[in-house]
Formats: structure tokens, C-alpha cells, sequence
């Protein structure tokens, strides 16, 4: 396995539309997302990374939506998404839309959404899925040099594991849009629409692009009382030396 740390720094995605099908992307993960934003629940929702932004979350219950990028004119604040300017613990909903992928280290961008994110707050993070159709084009030496294949695609279950460890509990976990992400792909032919119901009832693990949905879980610390152990108490013995025995 490869380190998740990048020695470089890769090439980001500022829009939807700078990658192969992205509007085909945050269009399906968008059509996913409407099932959850109604069962979420707080009053802020920070949108992390600059294709974050884009994400539609209008039928959430959440008032208060801001998002954090670095391209200006995207976002509503401009910061370094590894170094967010939040207090702790004073977010509802974190999302990170494709923020992994590109991530010089995105253990550190999850523990920064793990930070400001309060206890049993939401965590929602949608990448592409090296193990699918997408996935096997950076095989082809010349698709890696172009977005999304330039940057590094994790496992949904190595990103559940890195969740796991802080402590989230994973609620869902989908698979959506089962493509090559082509750019010539036409999602309204009929052929690609038999494909995407042929596959997402079948090959439901092979999905081009996946989403996770996990909730903060913190338990909290059970003082241990020490256990006082009285101290034994004890008496003198009287014995008798040995001139005394011989008297």
C-alpha cells in the first residue's frame, strides 16, 4: 500500500468542469446527497475545498452555510483547507467533495474537518473509486497526466479505516456513477442509462465515484476512582528471649 503522504505537490481542481465529466460527477452525488441533508441536523455547514462549494445542500435543514476554499470568487472564505480558521468543535457538517484526492496530506484535512466539527456532527466525503472503470484509466500513461487521474485515488474502505480511527462511526457508504468518466460520454443516451441500472444492480461495489456519510462519535471520560485499601493494623507479640526460657 502507498503512503497517503504526497512528496509533490498535484495539480487541483478548482471547478467541476476543469475534470473529465465533473458536472456528470457533482450532478450524481448531488441526486445522493438529497436523501441526507433533510437527517442532519445543527446550525452551521462548512463546505471544505473549492469543489465543495458547488455542492447543492438547499433542502438541508441547516440555516447557516459557508464555504472554505483557496480561489477567490468561489468561496465565501479564503483559507488553506489543511489549516482552517474555526474554533473547535463549532461546526455542525463538514463536507470534503474530491478534497483527498488532490491533498498533499489528507490525513491532516480530515483531522482539521475532525477539529472544528462538533461531537455527533456529520462527516460527508465523496471521491472517485480506484477500483472501478474511472479507476483503471490511470493505467493509460497519458490519462494520468490530466484531472481527476493526476491525483491519487483511495479505497473507500482506506478512507472508512481513517475514520475509524478518529473515532466516526460510518452510516453509509455508496457507490454512484459507474463510468470511465470519458469525456465523450453522453448520460443522456439510452445506452449509458441501461449501463447505470444494469450496474447499480449488480456490480454495486464498482461505482466510479463513492460517498461516505460517518458521524462523530465521542464517548465520554469515566474518571477512575482509586481503590483505598485500609492498612492492615498490628499488635505486638510479647516473646520471650532466651534467658528468659532458661530461668
Amino acid at each position: 500500500m502507498k503512503p497517503a503522504l504526497a512528496f509533490d505537490n498535484p495539480k487541483k481542481a478548482t471547478r467541476w468542469k476543469d475534470m473529465a465529466c465533473g458536472q456528470l460527477v457533482v450532478d450524481h452525488v448531488n441526486q445522493y446527497l438529497q436523501y441526507w441533508w433533510p437527517r442532519m441536523f445543527g446550525y452551521h455547514l462548512l463546505k471544505i475545498g473549492d469543489l465543495s462549494a458547488d455542492i447543492d445542500s438547499s433542502t438541508s435543514k441547516i440555516g447557516h452555510s459557508i464555504s472554505v476554499g483557496e480561489q477567490k470568487g468561489l468561496v465565501d472564505v479564503i483559507a488553506d483547507v489543511d489549516d482552517l480558521p474555526f474554533i473547535d468543535a463549532g461546526v455542525d457538517v463538514c463536507v470534503l467533495a474530491q478534497q483527498l484526492e488532490f491533498a498533499v496530506d489528507p490525513h491532516h484535512i480530515l483531522r482539521e474537518a475532525d477539529r472544528v466539527l462538533i461531537p455527533n456532527g456529520y462527516m460527508v466525503i465523496s471521491g472517485f473509486n480506484p477500483i472501478s472503470l474511472a479507476g483503471l484509466n490511470r493505467l493509460i500513461p497519458f490519462r494520468r497526466r490530466k484531472l481527476p487521474w493526476h491525483g491519487r485515488f483511495f479505497t473507500p474502505m482506506r478512507v472508512k479505516d481513517w475514520l475509524n480511527l478518529l473515532g466516526y462511526e460510518v452510516l453509509d457508504d455508496q457507490r454512484v456513477l459507474f463510468s470511465s468518466l470519458h469525456p465523450k460520454v453522453n448520460p443522456n443516451s439510452w445506452w449509458f442509462q441501461a449501463c447505470q441500472r444494469f450496474a447499480n444492480k449488480y456490480l454495486t461495489a464498482l461505482g466510479s465515484v463513492y460517498v461516505i456519510v460517518a458521524k462523530k462519535r465521542v464517548h465520554p471520560l469515566t474518571p477512575i476512582r482509586p481503590k483505598w485499601q485500609m492498612r492492615a493494623r498490628f499488635k505486638p507479640i510479647n516473646v520471650s528471649t532466651v534467658g528468659q526460657n532458661r530461668s
